[in-house]
């Protein structure tokens, strides 16, 4: 089993074809519905990159208010089941590629890019973070979503689950999270400025809540 073929199994209960996809009502940063901001966040974009799209909803949502956006995600089990969920979405385009090797290889500037609890949580913020910057356009936005960390579980860590339970010497996956604060410095080291994060609480008191970044290339 690969990384990518991990992915493969996320979300199988929601299965393929255009009747079984998500609602795309709005953009959603928490995966809880009507609980934090919108795509407010990425200001007025004409083009968005989603890194880790997974099922495609908000780069759907994105796509119908305008915007050209492209989403990549390794897995090609969710890159070909949100191009069938959004068949009828026209101009929204979905990349079976690597985060950073998409980075690399395709030289288009980007109004914002973002990824909510997506291949920015699951992804060296250290070989990403600075391909990221190099594709935004001046002034452009980085803004990304995961789980609030819990403390002192901070950089990279080992996941587990049903799907990895027993398997560590056949497939390691890592998660790279911190806190608000360590976010901001991580971004301010690579060149990134205007950094705001912050913690959304989660709307059922005791369970963890979303930690939300937002960030800008320099003008």
């Amino acid at each position: 089993m690969t990384a990518a073929e991990y992915w493969d199994k996320y979300k199988p209960h929601r299965g393929e074809g255009a009747e079984r996809r998500p609602v795309a009502d709005r953009f959603d940063w928490t995966g809880i519905p009507g609980s934090g901001p919108g795509a407010e966040v990425l200001g007025e974009p004409k083009t968005a990159l989603d890194l880790g799209p997974a099922e495609g909803e908000n780069a759907a949502f994105l796509t119908r208010a305008g915007v050209e956006v492209i989403g990549v995600d390794f897995s090609p089990v969710q890159v070909r089941r949100a191009r069938e969920f959004w068949s009828d979405v026209p101009g929204l385009e979905f990349v079976h590629a690597e985060a950073c090797a998409f980075l690399d290889g395709d030289l288009r500037w980007w109004d914002a890019i973002y990824s909510t609890w997506g291949a920015v949580w699951f992804t060296d913020p250290d070989a990403l973070a600075p391909r990221v910057l190099r594709r935004l356009s001046p002034g452009g936005v980085f803004a990304f979503s995961h789980r609030e960390p819990i403390t002192g579980q901070f950089g990279a860590q080992q996941m587990g689950g049903k799907w990895l339970e027993g398997r560590e010497k056949e497939l390691t996956v890592y998660r790279w999270q911190y806190s608000a604060e360590q976010w901001a410095g991580v971004l301010k080291l690579h060149g990134f400025v205007d950094i705001r994060s912050e913690v959304l609480p989660h709307p059922d008191a005791g369970s963890l809540g979303t930690l939300l970044v937002r960030a800008c290339a320099p003008r």
